[in-house]
């Protein structure tokens, strides 16, 4: 029997999780093929790598020698995959992910075009659903991985920056501020102001960055909360306040000059957004390669 790196990869998995049912689950696995599987990764070696008791169990002496190797392979496939992903252009398969609302409707849609030209043989299938939902689906294993605006704490998950994002002014082109040359801070504690809901990613990077510069969020004359970028657009235009958006969500509005996007003097509003997976996990090629077009291509040609 040869050495395989699926059994590393499944010792490796029980070691971390410290039981083979939780193991299981982690991997999508019955137990018991878990459990064949380290069995005949034992037999290779001719050692035990785990004392077995009905109430848990416990890595041995071998056990220990072999988990830093088996966790060196992991990491190497990983390597190889983000490697050969962009040489992969025949890749074929399909690209399951889930996706935050912000990214879902603005910003992938004008970046799975780019990626469906230089890799036309992946199809993709994408839910534009919330943080919470990506992640339960992540680990229902109903998803392969997911693309969120705030980092996704959780021991089984993996969270990594793909991304990064500025938002901006946004206000009608009619407005006061809008032809001003120049917006400084000040300036926005006279308009009325329409928000994401308290709590939102889009929300909390505004009020952090508006902290930082002396105006907190009290000053700030917030006449709407709303829980879309759409609705937002919506009040925006209907003249109703302004607002702090990702430029992307309105170039719709610009083109058609109802919005103009303006800079803040002395403010930048950077956020980041965030891939989210399984650690015990390895990604399919099409995910991997996904992922490595959104980290290596220049995305404001298209955003």
């Amino acid at each position: 029997m040869a050495l395989n790196f699926h059994q590393l990869h499944i010792f490796y998995t029980v070691a971390e999780k410290g039981s083979f049912s939780m193991a299981a689950q982690a991997l999508h696995m019955t137990q018991p093929a878990v459990t064949m599987q380290v069995q005949g990764l034992e037999d290779y070696f001719g050692t035990k790598l785990f004392q077995r008791s009905t109430k848990r169990i416990e890595i041995t002496e071998a056990g220990r020698t072999l988990l830093p190797f088996a966790k060196r392979s992991i990491e190497l496939i990983k390597e190889t995959d983000v490697a050969m992903s962009k040489f992969t252009h025949m890749v074929e398969g399909r690209l399951q992910l889930g996706a935050s609302l912000t990214i879902g409707e603005y910003v992938l849609p004008r970046l799975l075009g780019p990626f469906s030209r230089e890799y036309p043989n992946i199809s993709v299938s994408m839910k534009v659903i919330n943080t919470t939902q990506i992640l339960e689906e992540i680990l229902n294993h109903q998803l392969n991985f997911g693309l969120v605006e705030a980092p996704v704490l959780h021991p089984d998950v993996r969270t990594e920056v793909v991304l990064n994002d500025e938002l901006k002014l946004i206000v009608p082109s009619d407005h006061p501020l809008a032809q001003q040359d120049k917006v400084i801070p000040e300036d926005l504690l006279h308009y009325p102001f329409i928000l994401r809901e308290q709590g939102s990613g889009t929300r909390q990077v505004m009020e952090k960055e508006l902290e930082r510069v002396g105006l907190g969020a009290g000053r700030l004359k917030i006449v709407m909360e709303l829980g879309s970028t759409g609705a937002i657009k919506s009040a925006v235009e209907a003249g109703l306040g302004i607002t702090v958006l990702s430029p992307s969500s309105v170039k719709h509005e610009v083109a058609l000059g109802l919005f103009q996007v303006k800079t803040i003097e002395g403010v930048t509003f950077t956020r980041h957004f965030y891939s989210i997976y399984l650690q015990a996990t390895l990604l399919p090629i099409s995910a991997v390669t996904f992922l490595t077009f959104l980290r290596e291509k220049d995305l404001q040609v298209w955003l």
